[in-house]
């Protein structure tokens, strides 16, 4: 995917396959791509809690993206929003663009010089588009993928990149993926209004890559909320997320660690154990960690049972 600036003579297409989309039952709204190009999550991908959403692709001009945001954002529907744009762009015609707002509205533009196979699909609440396909049924199939797919909207999304490739997908391979999903209303709190952020920059299979960072990253949000319940007491709840957590990422001791740690605070003694004993084979420095938790109020626990706990 080449930058390029308004009244630039060198631009380099670059195959990318996208999806923009909203659930407005989970009140999520996002957008997943894949490309050959360095860093594709950088360029392609943007939102705003409360605002919507923009993919800016093919010969890429950047600014589409904050400046579509911040047309929505000042009340401008996405059609609208897109053909100020490409009213005033220079080379609308190798754009491919597509903007969705928190109500649900998609508009969505490919140029009539994005290299073949190029093409767009949309839908209820959802826009996918393509450039630099090895064949037109890329699009398509993305677009069949999410209408019958079900679940959280960042599996959702990655199902549709994942039909993209089934079908063909780049003409000139794979480099990188990101999937950036946000809530339909904003609040307050920007940061707790993005909930999914991540991205592969440079691999040589990036859905791959990008289906086991979605699967860490919902051991760890799982993670996160038995912190959060830890903090508030509640034990019992907090031991649940973090078997949850544990589960989604078995290869991470520390995942297991905070299990452990819950159970023993619940009472579960000797189940606790055993699930430290097996995180300090893992990692040692993990034991270490367990005799600092009682003096900041994380393990509650006599000191005849701590030691019994460091010597696992």
């Amino acid at each position: 995917m080449r930058t390029v600036r308004h009244n630039s003579t060198n631009m380099l297409p670059v195959d990318t396959y996208s999806i923009v989309a909203i659930d407005k039952k989970s009140g999520e709204m996002g957008v997943a791509v894949q490309s050959h190009w360095f860093s594709v999550g950088s360029v392609v991908t943007w939102a705003e809690a409360g605002v919507g959403i923009v993919a800016t692709q093919a010969s890429v001009e950047i600014s589409y993206g904050p400046l579509g945001l911040a047309l929505m954002k000042g009340g401008k529907t996405p059609q609208q929003a897109l053909k100020s744009l490409l009213a005033t762009d220079p080379r609308p015609e190798v754009r491919q663009v597509a903007m969705l707002d928190a109500r649900g509205r998609v508009a969505v533009h490919t140029g009539r010089r994005c290299m073949p196979e190029a093409g767009h699909e949309s839908g209820r609440g959802f826009s996918v588009q393509a450039n630099i396909m090895r064949n037109r049924r890329v699009w398509g199939a993305m677009a069949r993928s999410f209408r019958k797919s079900k679940g959280a909207l960042a599996e959702r999304l990655m199902l549709a990149l994942e039909s993209a490739e089934q079908a063909g997908g780049d003409l000139r391979g794979r480099q990188s993926a990101a999937i950036l999903v946000v809530r339909v209303s904003g609040s307050s709190s920007p940061w707790h209004d993005r909930v999914v952020d991540l991205r592969v920059e440079d691999h040589p299979q990036p859905l791959a890559e990008m289906r086991r960072l979605l699967r860490i990253h919902q051991a760890f949000t799982h993670a996160n909320n038995g912190d959060l319940l830890m903090e508030k007491g509640e034990n019992k709840r907090a031991l649940e997320e973090y078997r949850k957590s544990s589960e989604l990422s078995p290869e991470n001791p520390e995942l297991k660690f905070w299990q452990a740690v819950t159970l023993i605070n619940h009472g579960e003694l000797a189940q606790g154990k055993t699930l430290l004993k097996s995180v300090f084979k893992a990692n040692d420095d993990l034991r270490t960690l367990v005799g600092r938790l009682p003096e900041v109020g994380l393990l509650e626990t006599d000191r005849e049972t701590l030691q019994q706990l460091l010597k696992l």
